[in-house]
């Protein structure tokens, strides 16, 4: 099995920055991609973006593109999700996530939320 352990939330201004991190334990070998999801209040959870574990090649939902950026440290096994020119609509809660598979099972993980909040 793959655990996740999210940290790093808090309160920040607009325009602020803010890194979370997400340490990985168990079976990293396993991991396929691995990134962020977070939830606003009253809405759906929603894809933020992810890193292809072996190759650092990564993704991001349009809305933080070119302010976040993930990058991983595979001799930690630790994963960051730096945070710049934050806004108020940034406010959630963020969810580290993994997928991989044990051998023909594919697997979703996610750790346990840590809360941002972007004031205006």
């Amino acid at each position: 099995d793959v655990q996740l352990q999210a940290s790093g939330g808090g309160l920040v201004q607009a325009g602020g920055s803010l890194r979370l991190s997400c340490a990985a334990s168990g079976s990293i070998v396993s991991i396929s991609t691995i990134g962020w999801f977070r939830q606003a209040p009253g809405k759906e959870r929603e894809f933020v973006g992810r890193i292809r574990w072996s190759t650092s090649s990564t993704y991001f939902e349009d809305a933080v593109k070119g302010r976040f950026t993930i990058s991983r440290d595979i001799a930690k096994n630790t994963l960051s999700l730096q945070m710049n020119s934050l806004k108020p609509e940034d406010t959630a809660v963020y969810y580290c996530h993994a997928q991989g598979s044990y051998g023909f099972r594919p697997y979703d993980q996610w750790g346990q939320g840590t809360l941002v909040t972007v004031s205006s």
